[in-house]
């Protein structure tokens, strides 16, 4: 999952693909790299970020959902928890809707209800802009497991199949260093919920925690090597933003499990 932030002020790339033409180019780049997924986001949601009224997300992220499946053949994901963002984008061709407040925004879940796109639910303690003030766990993999398996049961009683749904653990909403790893290291415990798993580790904080507070530009190598980690923990989606690299660190994860498979 490639990820094409339409905003002003998006933690890693924020300002370079606010206008049409250069998300187009940065979407064909990424598709041209080996992305499956396009992800489109119109509203930070980075630590500390600002609400954006709902006129100006719909007016970031309508037109270049609707450029993008006009011009390539790919899937195209809507980052947002806003009902009529996520009812508006679906109709121009979003066939994912990726929401890290898991439906819990008024209307959300009917719309996705209504809807027949896929869905992503993630794990978030708190809200953006003040998630990481002191968020703190008893036990983070089994209260992260515990909020999922919540909203996939809200889901299903929503009359939202099964099948429609990934799960996303939310690595840095709301979580420490620690919380985060953590989370990496336990990732086979949260597949056993039995949905697939979407992770976004990419040029993350913790990546830069772990380089000694490496600025965001130096974050690729690291971000790659957790991309590598979450593969092999049984991630099932990476949302990404240096997509050509993970790509094909995933192709050296693909040729191992191919070979484990014809072991006797």
């Amino acid at each position: 999952m490639g990820i094409l932030n339409v905003t002003p002020d998006s933690f890693s790339d924020g300002g370079r693909f606010h206008a049409l033409d250069a998300a187009l180019a940065q979407a064909e780049r990424m598709l041209e790299a080996g992305a499956a997924i396009i992800d489109v986001g119109g509203e930070s949601t980075r630590p500390g970020a600002a609400e954006v009224p709902l006129e100006e997300e719909l007016q970031r992220v309508i037109p270049v959902i609707e450029a993008i499946r006009s011009r390539f053949d790919t899937i195209v994901s809507i980052d947002t928890s806003k009902a009529e963002v996520m009812r508006q984008a679906v109709a121009v061709g979003a066939g994912l809707i990726n929401d890290v407040r898991a439906l819990r925004e008024p209307g959300a879940m009917q719309v996705a209800a209504e809807s027949s796109a896929a869905l992503c639910l993630m794990h978030m303690q708190g809200a953006p802009r003040t998630m990481q003030e002191r968020p703190r766990y008893r036990d983070v993999v089994a209260e992260v497991c515990e909020f999922l398996e919540d909203r996939v049961a809200q889901c299903e009683a929503a009359g939202i199949e099964r099948r429609r749904l990934m799960l996303d653990p939310g690595f840095g909403f709301g979580k420490t260093l620690e919380h985060n790893l953590t989370l990496l290291d336990q990732l086979p415990r949260l597949s056993g919920i039995g949905l697939p798993l979407l992770v976004g580790l990419s040029r993350k904080r913790m990546i830069g925690s772990l380089l000694g507070d490496r600025p965001v530009e130096g974050r690729v190598h690291g971000s790659v090597g957790a991309a590598v980690i979450a593969a092999l923990h049984g991630a099932r989606v990476l949302r990404v933003h240096d997509v050509a690299e993970t790509v094909d660190a995933l192709a050296i994860v693909a040729g191992l499990a191919a070979v484990q498979l014809e072991l006797p």
